[in-house]
């Protein structure tokens, strides 16, 4: 296609990733129909999560000693990471390939390039504030907590990386942090402060981005399940729903946890795993800070979105379900009082948890590309815990990648390419 001619584009996903891929594609001037299998205020992954904008988080998760740490805390069923296991061919490939990328040279190969897409991302986001779309964006950077000098100790070292990329960071005592936010009442030995990090309220955002794609003539077309696809020899033709084929000039894949699944049949090997987590929502808190932050031994994000406070964590990789498993809650209710004494498990009682399905690559990066075998399909997928955080930056590479246009961000078509599994 000509770059700046009216394409037709089909986007497969509704989430954070689809909404700014539609936004981006609207700019140029394209029909832009996004399609879901949910409703429009349905709970994908990107409504319950803990909202963050995080520059601070450059390492993926893939990375070392990741993998044995999930080994020890399979004797405890309230730990914040763990791998189900299983003995699916799928699985033990997926297990293997993360082992493999978890070497201190993948994450040093992979720190500036996530540092890059998150400050874009980060940009984005102050201009779409800028530019009326809602999301409660609030700039006023990232806490991590520590409750243990280990703990401490790491924190300070990754915050020397983060300095040695670029990333501001500041080590706080204990006074310190009650100075930053006195609205809350903290139990720690001190921390870490990052001031480029921000938080919104990605329901917010979710709302105000459909709106504003609508208003720009994006069409959206929920309860839509893809079925199948029609081809030629390199190009996708239509896609195949349960309410007929929709035919396009280019297609976009961001599904979420379903991508995989939804590109099987096209023979594009693109591995995921389901990573489940969960979060509570207290709409009166008894204490309401106004700086996110992380509860580090705990792997808990607290952040507050307008008079609520929403607390998220764990991760679960495994298949994709949306099964509750209760001591998951548990270990994140008890965690919380060790950090912020004055937050008792009463006050979490009558709180039903939001589960979602984040999907998590082998490596820890998304995959932003177009496989090699069709010359009209587009993937961005995979971006496990940052996907509201890489939204934006994502949505403005996928468009140019469809309209054969150089990457704002140099390299991402080579380091996060869908073919990188596909022997």
């Amino acid at each position: 296609m000509v770059t700046g001619s009216k394409k037709d584009l089909v986007i497969v996903g509704g989430g954070i990733i689809g909404l700014s891929t539609a936004y981006f594609a609207l700019e140029k001037g394209w029909n832009v129909t996004v399609i879901d299998r949910i409703t429009p205020d349905g709970d994908n992954c990107s409504h319950g999560n803990s909202g963050m904008i995080v520059p601070s988080h450059f390492v993926p998760l893939a990375a070392p000693g990741v993998m044995g740490q999930a080994i020890r805390w399979l004797k405890d069923p309230e730990s914040p990471f763990s791998i189900r296991p299983s003995l699916s061919l799928n699985m033990l490939k997926w297990g293997l390939s993360f082992y493999l990328a978890s070497t201190k040279a993948q994450v040093e190969q992979a720190a500036p390039l996530l540092r890059d897409l998150n400050l874009a991302s980060r940009d984005l986001y102050i201009q779409w504030a800028e530019q009326g779309i809602e999301s409660g964006l609030v700039k006023k950077g990232l806490l991590m907590l520590c409750n243990s000098h280990e703990m401490l100790e790491e924190e300070i070292a990754l915050s020397q990386q983060s300095r040695d990329l670029g990333v501001p960071a500041q080590v706080l005592t204990a006074s310190d942090i009650e100075a930053l936010d006195p609205n809350v009442t903290l139990q720690v030995k001190g921390g870490v402060y990052y001031p480029k990090d921000c938080h919104l309220d990605p329901q917010l955002l979710n709302r105000s981005l459909q709106s504003e794609i609508e208003k720009r003539g994006g069409r959206f077309l929920w309860q839509t399940h893809v079925t199948g696809w029609e081809t030629d020899s390199t190009r996708i033709r239509a896609l195949a729903t349960n309410h007929g084929p929709i035919t396009a000039d280019e297609f976009v894949v961001c599904g979420g946890v379903w991508s995989e699944e939804l590109v099987r049949s096209l023979n594009i090997r693109l591995p995921l795993l389901a990573g489940k987590g969960y979060s509570l929502t207290v709409p009166t808190p008894i204490e309401l800070p106004t700086v996110c932050s992380i509860l580090c031994e705990a792997k808990v994000a607290v952040t507050p979105m307008g008079d609520k406070l929403r607390f998220g964590g764990t991760m679960t990789i495994g298949k994709p379900d949306h099964v509750i498993a209760p001591e998951k809650i548990r270990g994140i209710v008890k965690s919380v009082q060790s950090y912020m004494p004055r937050f008792k498990p009463q006050h979490f009682d009558g709180i039903s948890p939001w589960v979602g399905l984040r999907p998590v690559t082998p490596d820890g990066l998304p995959y932003i590309g177009k496989p090699s075998n069709w010359k009209n399909l587009t993937v961005a997928a995979g971006h496990a815990m940052m996907g509201l955080s890489l939204g934006p930056i994502t949505g403005k590479l996928t468009t140019q990648l469809v309209a054969g246009e150089a990457t704002a961000i140099p390299g991402v078509a080579d380091r996060l390419s869908p073919n990188r599994y596909a022997a």
